[in-house]
């Protein structure tokens, strides 16, 4: 019997890979995965810089190609999103990644995993600020403090709200 299930089961995966079928559920999830990177991506498009008047996107702080979204179940996702400094000194780049993390943790409709990363080689200490923003204690601690909590508020605030 388990000789039968086995060649039943490498015919049907023949057939599959033959007729394309495989190859056409491999393209939609590919679709879909960009679908929801763009969905990400006008998320935080509209984020302002802490100190300038531009948001990420005009700084291009953040781009499209920054987000990349991976299936992790049946609707649940993982985010990840690497943005640029303007400077490799900028000694706002933690307060950016924070402004990340609510502005997604408030704007996302699915569940999701959520990683920020500053890109390779734009930020002089990228390892330590990477570890920051990814900390969930760090995060919610940062987002106790009054004054920081403000300041986040104004850079994720749509301008119409």
């Amino acid at each position: 019997m388990e000789i039968v299930l086995g060649l039943v089961s490498v015919t049907v995966s023949k057939v599959v890979q033959l007729s394309g079928l495989g190859a056409n559920s491999n393209v939609l999830r590919a679709k879909k995965m960009e679908e929801k990177a763009l969905e990400v991506y006008d998320v935080i498009r509209s984020i302002r810089d802490p100190e300038k008047p531009n948001t990420l996107e005009e700084l291009e702080v953040v781009t499209e190609k920054c987000v990349v979204v991976q299936e992790l179940g049946e609707d649940e996702y993982l985010i990840i999103i690497k943005f640029s400094p303007t400077v490799p000194h900028c000694s706002l780049a933690t307060l950016i990644g924070l402004c990340l993390q609510v502005k997604l943790q408030r704007c996302l409709p699915f569940k999701h995993k959520l990683e920020i990363y500053i890109s390779e080689g734009t930020h002089s200490t990228e390892e330590d600020i990477n570890k920051q923003i990814n900390d969930k204690e760090r995060v919610a601690a940062a987002m106790e403090n009054p004054n920081l909590r403000e300041i986040v508020e104004q850079c994720v605030t749509e301008p119409d709200d």
